[in-house]
């Protein structure tokens, strides 16, 4: 097949745009749909990825980049809060793990240099996949990712000693060592030095050459060239980091850290981010690419049960870890089955022990395959953590404890979950003087109304038994306010059933969920945003002159026409097409109908009761004379 670089990047791209909605579509994420594809046009199955490692080399610019990227976001104060999980953490991480896999491998026979460099090599994580997963996932900003990152920087600074170490393990002193007088052919307290330089090379240009240059370009106002020196200083950032043998990713890192505070940042992460997930797609591709699936099926229990060996070890590792740092459970879980994978690096350190004869050629076979099958099974374990053990996690964190015994309660107002919607219904119907009874799954919640003076009843609110003896029997309303669109679902239908006079008003999150609930029969249907939406519209209003009465009608009529096409719609939800079709439609009849002073059909304006002023006028007017008092 024709190998040209046009054709490839037509492959790539190609693949790259059918499988990766499909995936993202299906739950799986956009790792693993880039992993499949790969997989895909591999040598093995279609053949259509051409030269891989050529790929590879080229895409691993994409983890550059992302490193660079992460490094604008963490300012030196942040990064030295994380000292400790990333020299503590960190260095315990790879210490243990290299240590408790090389005992492995000693016991299955190999030799203790052979077994030092595959511990080495298999305790290292894959950035790149660990960190999109987490991102995509909204878990980087939590403890366990927090942690994860903290590990993996360490990682990647941990490399550069790895690298310097292999040859003393070479099987022939001097086997393999490169011969080209650089730096890799200086002693060791050279090479030092000359990382060293390397590093402060970049801080020294980050700080006091990249800034002046920014600037000057800023004042040309081409964003092109501004965008074109972004990718000039990584570029070169990279190529520096490989002359000294230095991990290319923590330059990069360290560069992004540098230019943290600078005016630019903002600018710099616009226009980089592009190409970065562009990049680390086409890295992921190749990793896909590059498994050897004959070798995988013709040995499947010896490399399934090495992935699976290296992956329990890395995640007991991890697991003990985690408790001795004092993670909760949930975290520590996390970062056990985020890290427990091998890396990127792998590849690399794999090969330079082949090349200095540290590894035979076949062990370097299984190893690779191994690493690549941990990368692959990674995604779909993220996606197992965060949808079965995560969520099983945090409720059996729970002290595992009875619904509360409620107390004979006749409360017109029920409500079901505290949380940052019920409370503050709860509290504007307290200071009205109007009783609740309020239902909440999360025992900390419930012990923190209770000190606020309110009625909280710990239990599940789909439980019938428990509904009964809140009294929904005698109420008047149910609120329902939790954020579990699936439980509310549960309970609306339990409570239409079974309790058919309440009046029921539904928390959605947003029209898709409002759909459910009025398609079902509910028809008070509050979506979350509309609120806050009309208020910050409102206040948006005010500040560019208009009048606040002219404003609150505009803004009056606008959630007024909104809340009609809402239900209108519902019943056509399931056919896109003409759903599109109708929204359209409604959208341009609002158009018309507010661009013509908010006229819509409605009687009286939302902040009068009419209906209870005109049955007062229809008492008043058949009374006597001389008594218009209403009753």
């Amino acid at each position: 097949m024709n190998h040209s670089p046009l054709l490839q990047a037509f492959i790539y791209l190609a693949v790259a745009v059918v499988a990766v909605p499909i995936s993202k579509r299906a739950g799986f994420g956009s790792v693993l749909g880039y992993l499949v594809a790969g997989v895909l046009i591999g040598p093995h199955l279609l053949g259509w990825a051409g030269h891989g490692e050529d790929v590879k080399q080229f895409a691993e610019f994409g983890v550059i980049m992302m490193l660079f990227l992460i490094g604008l976001e963490l300012q030196p104060k942040v990064l030295w809060k994380l000292r400790v999980p990333i020299l503590g953490l960190g260095t315990m991480q790879v210490t243990a793990s290299a240590a408790a896999l090389a005992l492995g491998a000693m016991a299955l026979g190999v030799p203790w240099k052979a077994a030092l460099a595959i511990g080495l090599t298999l305790a290292m994580s894959s950035t790149a996949i660990v960190l999109q997963s987490l991102q995509e996932k909204r878990l980087d900003k939590t403890a366990g990712g927090q942690s994860a990152f903290s590990v993996l920087l360490f990682q990647d600074i941990a490399v550069i000693p790895i690298l310097a170490l292999l040859p003393f393990l070479a099987a022939t002193p001097g086997a393999g060592k490169p011969g080209d007088g650089g730096v890799a052919a200086l002693s060791p307290g050279l090479q030092a030095l000359a990382v060293l330089g390397a590093v402060i090379a970049v801080v020294a240009s980050g700080r006091f050459l990249a800034r002046p240059v920014f600037r000057f370009i800023a004042g040309s106002r081409l964003r092109e060239i501004f965008t074109a020196f972004a990718l000039f200083l990584v570029v070169g950032i990279t190529l520096l980091m490989e002359k000294v043998g230095m991990s290319p990713a923590l330059g990069a890192f360290l560069a992004g850290v540098v230019l943290a505070d600078s005016e630019y940042r903002h600018e710099l992460e616009s226009d980089i981010e592009p190409f970065k997930g562009l990049f680390l797609g086409l890295f992921f591709i190749s990793v896909g690419a590059g498994v050897d699936l004959p070798y995988i099926l013709n040995e499947p229990l010896k490399v399934g049960g090495l992935v699976l060996l290296i992956m329990a070890v890395k995640a007991a590792v991890l697991w003990g870890l985690a408790k001795a740092f004092k993670l909760e459970r949930s975290q520590g879980i996390l970062l056990a089955m985020a890290l427990c994978q091998v890396g990127e690096f792998a590849f690399v350190l794999l090969g330079l022990s082949e090349q200095l004869r540290v590894l035979d050629a076949d062990s370097v076979r299984m190893l690779v395959a191994g690493v690549a099958l941990s990368m692959a099974a990674t995604p779909p374990l993220l996606i197992l953590l965060v949808k079965v053990v995560l969520p099983r996690t945090v409720k059996a964190a729970e002290p595992n404890r009875e619904p509360d015994k409620i107390e004979s309660e006749d409360a017109p107002v029920l409500i079901a979950g505290f949380g940052r919607m019920g409370n503050m219904i709860g509290r504007l119907l307290q200071v009205n003087g109007i009783r609740t009874t309020v239902l909440e799954n999360n025992h900390e919640v419930v012990e923190v109304v209770r000190k606020l003076g309110l009625k909280a009843w710990y239990g599940d609110a789909s439980r019938l038994d428990l509904l009964h003896s809140a009294g929904a029997a005698n109420a008047k309303i149910f609120i329902l306010a939790i954020d579990d669109q699936e439980k509310t679902i549960e309970i609306a239908a339990t409570v239409r059933e079974h309790f058919p006079h309440l009046e029921l008003l539904c928390r959605a999150k947003d029209r898709n969920d409002g759909y459910g609930l009025i398609n079902m029969g509910v028809k008070n249907v509050y979506r979350e945003t509309m609120g806050t939406s009309m208020d910050m519209g409102f206040d948006a209003l005010r500040m560019m002159g208009m009048r606040a009465y002219h404003a609150n009608r505009a803004v009056h009529a606008f959630r007024i026409h909104n809340n009609g096409a809402f239900r209108d719609l519902a019943g056509h939800w399931s056919d896109r097409k003409n759903f599109l079709t109708l929204l359209r439609g409604k959208i341009e009849e609002a158009d018309t109908l507010l661009r013509n002073g908010g006229q819509v059909n409605t009687e009286v304006d939302a902040a009068w009761d009419n209906t209870s002023l005109r049955e007062g006028m229809r008492e008043a007017a058949s009374l006597p004379p001389g008594d218009q008092s209403p009753k």
